[in-house]
């Protein structure tokens, strides 16, 4: 044993278990680029007349734009339009010239950007949306036209990233039209049918009910009781083909919303007007999938990119209106003959009217013709050749008025803005954006609903901090372009309002997390949660006593960076902040690397379904690092750390020792053994310092590690109280 000034520094090769995680590691969230922007408001507007022809001769004066029915001044004005593409060139560009023009097309607007993006379809609705695909390839693409191929079912499929290619488009095409997919069958009909034999049962039951006076006691009680069998089971025949259906749209429509997110926010970075030709037999919208339906909306209005839907059905041999209305007349007939009995209750009326709803939003002139409405683009329905219609997708992408205002209101809150556009000239009719989300900067990934309140608390100067929280982030140097990056964020559930319901019994907390990583220029990640937090009563001040842990996980390229983490109570808009710095290192594989120095707070033995990649698992047990808590000697085993090593390629195995200080004065040096790399060829070091002999202060701790070529250090600063 070494000791370094009166200070016992026992260095144990194990972790101590002391606590329980709140949260497991999330997986690791794809890259979002996001800009800085200027506080005016960007639009287009497509003006068409009567007959559906481009209107190119207004003038600004002919405009007038609302912001929340506020009338705004117009800045900037002007009219692009693509009637000079069809001109041949007079002889072949030198490649330098071409270069120069798609350049100058790019940022003057002129260069279009069209997604074609196939949801999940039975066979032959496939067949007509690749026909239409087709149809549109062939005569709608102008030669500034860049076009992309998508599906979406599972997963997002990529089939052709943009191009002006018109083989590559053709041959993807082609592959997304023929590729099979996860169709959902809808079970209208069966539930439609199973509900009227409901109604049937319940009306015997009652009738035999009505009538058992007048039969011997052993006949009634016999015919009572086989018609009450036959209304349970087709009861439960009925809920479980409800509840099926149902969860079959949860995860569905969630998967259709999350391709169609993805999608937008990479067009977002392209100026000019961008669309999204969207093939779908309808849209699955139930209550919990209604918020991400919003957010693709205010984020294709954001990334300026309209949408432009297919019923790729076609003309059905029933109509969709037909068909949910004699579901929903079914279902009126159902809460008629059940008002006023004893099966009646607010919980089943309730029911009743969300099944309503969710029948109306399974039309597919609902959900999709709400999504082209409020993108500005249209509905393509009741027809086997939408490729006609769609020629004019060209038209409204290539001949559209671009303005811009700055708005009146410099009140930035994050709160959706409706804007509004009217033209002084009859016979005219506008298609634009319906408004945005009222923040200070700009983002090139998607801005989430709960995530705007919060982003326009960090934009602006002044920064208010009604309560404490932590935030860290750690760098993993994984061989490879970039490096892995957890996120973490830790807030007491004590400093979070709990609203109390008395007459529900019931409590309810509605907060976010959201965490920001720059460079020296711009915000290069963003990552969040939203919590809705509830529990009856008598679980309160269980749930205050909690510690809510946020985790994410990214990838940075090496460089220095600064993390930004906002937990925003969205009951009394109270906020807490904090601000840091990160490191990624070199990830060269013939480089060694290493991660941060680790603080370790407490452990927790893994679960079963926890990946054997996670950064913080070492053997059987996770992690949690210490976020900057002072570390207290009363009930404390002592310090435990925690370290991964990248051994570089062809190099010796590396050395390691623990350097401690205080104030910058060295208190001792200790050579320490690593252990033999794992699976995944990461050498994880734990040990545990004693904390009884460190009198109350501020310390430094380092780790110098060394294979022969090259040497990495790592420091962590810690505070010890009595």
């Amino acid at each position: 044993m070494k000791t370094f000034c009166c200070i016992s520094l026992a260095i144990l090769l194990t972790s101590t278990p002391s606590g329980a995680l709140a949260q497991t590691p999330a997986p690791a969230q794809n890259p979002d680029r996001i800009s800085s922007g200027t506080t005016e408001v960007l639009l287009d507007a497509v003006v068409k007349d009567k007959k559906g022809k481009p209107v190119k001769d207004l003038k600004a004066s002919d405009f007038q734009i609302t912001e929340d029915g506020v009338p705004q001044e117009i800045r900037s004005f002007r009219l692009v339009s693509g009637d000079d593409e069809a001109a041949p060139a007079a002889a072949p560009l030198k490649r330098a010239d071409a270069i120069r023009k798609v350049r100058a097309d790019f940022n003057a607007g002129r260069i279009g950007a069209v997604a074609l993006v196939f949801d999940r379809l039975a066979l032959d609705s496939r067949k007509l949306a690749h026909d239409a695909a087709l149809t549109y390839a062939d005569v709608g693409q102008a030669n500034n036209d860049f076009i992309g191929v998508y599906a979406i079912d599972q997963s997002l499929s990529v089939f052709q990233t943009f191009t002006n290619d018109r083989q590559l488009i053709r041959k993807a095409i082609d592959r997304a039209g023929t590729t099979g997919s996860s169709v959902y069958s809808s079970n209208l009909d069966q539930i439609r049918a199973l509900a009227e034999r409901q109604m049937v049962l319940d009306s015997q039951v009652d009738q035999t009910t009505a009538t058992a006076g007048q039969a011997t006691a052993a006949t009634a009680a016999g015919a009572i009781g086989a018609n009450e069998v036959d209304r349970a089971l087709n009861r439960m025949a009925l809920a479980s083909a409800q509840g099926f259906e149902h969860l079959e749209a949860l995860q569905q429509g969630h998967e259709t919303m999350d391709g169609l997110l993805a999608i937008i926010s990479a067009m977002g970075a392209m100026p000019g007007r961008k669309a999204v030709v969207f093939f779908s037999e309808g849209l699955l919208l139930p209550d919990s999938v209604m918020a991400d339906f919003r957010t693709v909306i205010a984020n294709a209005n954001r990334a300026n990119v309209s949408i432009y839907t297919v019923d790729a059905a076609g003309l059905r041999a029933e109509s969709a209106d037909a068909k949910s209305g004699r579901a929903m007349t079914v279902l009126g007939q159902q809460r008629a003959a059940q008002a006023g009995s004893a099966n009646d209750s607010f919980g089943s009326m309730m029911r009743d009217s969300e099944r309503n709803e969710a029948l109306i939003r399974h039309n597919p002139d609902s959900g999709l013709g709400q999504l082209s409405d409020q993108t500005g683009g249209f509905l393509v329905s009741g027809t086997n050749n939408p490729g006609a219609r769609l020629r004019q997708v060209n038209d409204e992408l290539h001949t559209y008025y671009v303005l811009s205002y700055s708005p009146s209101n410099r009140n930035f809150d994050g709160k959706f803005r409706q804007i509004g556009i009217k033209i002084n000239r009859g016979g005219t009719e506008v298609q634009t954006r319906k408004g945005y989300f009222g923040l200070p900067n700009t983002y090139d990934s998607p801005v989430l609903p709960y995530e705007a309140p919060a982003l326009a608390i960090l934009g602006r100067a002044s920064q208010p901090n009604a309560f404490a929280s932590k935030a860290a982030a750690f760098s993993f140097p994984l061989a490879g372009p970039s490096g892995l990056v957890p996120v973490l964020v830790s807030v007491p559930a004590s400093a979070i309002n709990f609203a109390s319901d008395t007459a529900k019994n019931s409590y309810h907390a509605d907060f976010s997390i959201v965490a920001l990583i720059k460079d020296d220029q711009r915000v290069v990640r963003k990552v969040s949660n939203h919590y809705v937090l509830n529990g009856p009563l008598d679980q309160l001040e269980r749930a205050r006593r909690a510690n809510i842990l946020f985790y994410r996980e990214t990838n940075l390229d090496p460089g220095e960076y600064t993390i930004e983490s906002i937990v925003y109570d969205a009951s009394n808009n109270q906020v807490s902040l904090n601000r840091g710095a990160l490191s990624v290192p070199d990830t060269d594989a013939t480089k060694l690397r290493v991660s941060n120095l680790i603080i370790v707070d407490k452990s927790q033995k893994a679960a079963a379904n926890d990946p054997a990649e996670n950064p913080f698992r070492v053997g059987d047990l996770i992690l949690y690092p210490n976020l900057g808590e002072p570390l207290h000697k009363t009930g404390n085993k002592g310090l435990s750390m925690f370290m991964t090593v990248y051994a570089a390629k062809g190099a010796g195995a590396p050395k390691m020792s623990i350097e401690l200080s205080q104030a910058g004065k060295p208190l001792g040096q200790l050579p320490v053994q690593l252990p033999a790399a794992d699976a995944q060829g990461r050498i994880q070091y734990t040990g545990t310092i004693p904390l009884d002999a460190f009198p109350a202060g501020e310390y430094d701790l380092k780790a110098i590690v060394s294979d022969g070529s090259g040497t990495a250090t790592r420091s962590e600063h810690f505070t010890v109280q009595p």
